[in-house]
């Protein structure tokens, strides 16, 4: 039987979680937390096999997503971790997943998911909801725990960028034209299924680009 704990700051969505998860009788919740303190607590003291993690949860450490799940990731690395989730970013589902989720369940999805999603990752497979799927394929996206390549330009703009630099700062700065810099950083938002510049910045940020 499977040792699953789950995290989530909302009580009631716990007692949602352990009906699905056990529902099977292939898995046991064998601890819930309702913050990242009270989570990193009880990851070090109770065995389990599967966590199961809201993105952003309010607490004293790692009440960022993306720091508690790269902390997981170092501390516990053969740990699968599902996040479940009400975003449906597309960069935001890859940073997810570069930072060590192994499965992301939006939280609109039908109960039948999070226990496939525990199942999958349980055999050391990848999971996405279906909803985040379908949205990713209208975007043009394939695998979302793929890392999108960029070129090394791309890169380069994509870092600029989302340290405060315009377009025409990073031109005169790399001795380039502005509709080359233009074209690059385009080239790089379609390459990463991303349409704002804000988006853009949540990648850079989550990638490591920019601190």
């Amino acid at each position: 039987m499977l040792r699953v704990i789950i995290a989530d700051d909302h009580p009631i969505v716990r007692v949602g979680q352990r009906v699905v998860i056990e529902a099977g009788g292939r898995c046991k919740v064998v601890g819930e937390a309702d913050g990242p303190d009270e989570l990193l607590a009880l990851v070090g003291s109770v065995p389990c096999d599967v966590l199961v993690t809201d993105f952003a949860m309010p607490g004293n450490r790692q009440s960022d997503g993306y720091g508690l799940l790269g902390l997981l990731r170092r501390q516990y690395p053969h740990l699968p971790v599902i996040l479940v989730t009400m975003f449906a970013n597309v960069a935001t589902l890859r940073a997810s997943f570069a930072h060590g989720a192994q499965a992301i369940v939006a939280k609109s999805a039908s109960a039948r998911e999070l226990p496939r999603a525990i199942r999958a990752v349980s055999e050391g497979q990848t999971f996405v909801s279906e909803c985040l799927r379908e949205q990713l394929v209208e975007a043009g996206c394939g695998d979302p725990s793929a890392q999108p390549q960029l070129s090394g330009k791309e890169r380069e703009v994509v870092r600029m960028l989302a340290s405060g630099m315009t377009v025409s700062q990073i031109a005169a700065h790399v001795n380039r034209s502005i509709s080359t810099i233009s074209k690059q950083k385009s080239t790089a938002m379609q390459r990463l299924c991303i349409s704002t510049d804000v988006d853009l910045f949540t990648y850079a940020r989550s990638s490591g680009m920019v601190p």
